[in-house]
């Protein structure tokens, strides 16, 4: 039979991490910015974000599709901020300046894309969780879906992160 362990507390950012957390992949990351992409929840088992479809993003003209590149750069966004969030949940001992501090090492190793179907919609949602973040070496798997939340993109990544 398997021990039951009691559940870990959960772990509940204060609201100036969040505030960080937010200036740093809304604004900071000029990208980001360009993207449209705008944080919708930050949690240590998932981030979730939200890119509302624009003309600058349009990457096949006949259809209004999205561009391939920019499913590609939201979910490597959001992957990562999966993993800064679980890395940040193991360090609450930390101020959370200093757990901001950690996003200066956060790297992309590794990014592999699933276009499942056509990017088409007024908006799309971006979520990722993380799968497991070492002293090094942090992984994500991220899913990029439509208004209906219909699933058009996956994606999973590896990130460097100290």
């Amino acid at each position: 039979m398997k021990a039951v362990h009691a559940p870990a507390a959960a772990v509940v950012f204060e609201p100036d991490y969040l505030e960080g957390f937010r200036q740093i992949y809304e604004e900071k990351i000029v990208f980001n910015q360009t993207l449209g992409l705008k944080l919708v929840r930050i949690a240590p088992d998932g981030v979730q974000a939200r890119i509302d479809m624009r003309h600058e993003l349009v990457g096949h003209f006949a259809y209004n599709r999205i561009h391939g590149g920019v499913i590609s750069a939201a979910l490597d966004a959001i992957g990562s901020a999966a993993v800064m969030a679980a890395l940040a949940a193991k360090h609450m001992d930390e101020p959370p300046a200093k757990r901001l501090e950690r996003f200066g090492k956060l790297g992309t190793i590794d990014l592999r894309i699933d276009y499942l179907r056509p990017g088409i919609g007024e908006h799309f949602t971006i979520h990722a969780e993380a799968l497991r973040v070492g002293s090094r070496v942090g992984t994500s798997r991220m899913e990029f879906r439509g208004p209906d939340g219909t699933l058009m993109s996956a994606g999973a990544a590896a990130y460097i992160v100290s």
